[in-house]
């Protein structure tokens, strides 16, 4: 079982301990969600409660998303996520905040990195690259890709340039340093996944 919760990445800022010292940390914004639809195994396959958040207009959405959060007795949300195996009891339109995370606690957090674009090998993978001495006309290419006799080919899965980024990332061992549940603020120290605005996923180890 586990205990989440979906925030928006504000940004990094700091704190200070009883001793003084300096603890960097990054905010997150988890407004009150709402369960939208409760999962289980006889049905779905699996458990999980579905958390709406963000109120929005409706006429940004469509008939099937609001007849959906109808169902729960929900207006218009931005967002619908999914928390699995989710830890507590539940029931259509309950309300679910920072209160179900407790200062302290090892959590881990999901989300898509940032994008770099197309980058070469060296910033996307930290090749070493060639000599940057006189002459030398190897400085930033990959060097040979491929075998020789056999197999004759590039093989699969070979470090290449390409897109950098924009993937789905998770960083575990984090730690909650403080909760602010008036601003519906969590503050965990370290810096998470994506930038600023962005959609998170904190889960309690």
């Amino acid at each position: 079982m586990s205990r989440g919760l979906y925030g928006i990445k504000l940004g990094m800022t700091r704190l200070f301990d009883e001793s003084k010292r300096e603890i960097p940390v990054t905010i997150v914004e988890c407004p009150p969600a709402y369960v939208s639809e409760i999962r289980t195994v006889e049905k779905n396959g699996y458990n999980a409660i579905q958390l709406a958040f963000q109120p929005t207009k409706e006429k940004l959405l469509t008939k099937p998303q609001l007849n959906h959060l109808k169902k729960a007795g929900l207006g218009p949300f931005k967002y619908v996520r999914e928390i699995r195996n989710m830890e507590g009891e539940f029931t259509l339109g309950a309300e679910v905040n920072v209160s179900i995370f407790k200062k302290g606690e090892i959590v881990r957090v999901t989300g898509i990195s940032k994008g770099k674009g197309f980058q070469g090998v060296i910033k996307r993978h930290g090749f070493r690259g060639g000599r940057a001495s006189h002459g030398s006309k190897f400085h930033r290419a990959p060097g040979s890709i491929g075998s020789s006799t056999f197999p004759s080919e590039v093989v699969k899965g070979k470090r290449m340039p390409g897109h950098a980024g924009a993937k789905t990332t998770t960083i575990r061992n984090l730690q909650i340093v403080e909760i602010d549940p008036d601003n519906h603020l969590v503050f965990i120290k370290g810096a998470i996944p994506g930038p600023n605005r962005s959609i998170v996923k904190i889960e309690v180890i």
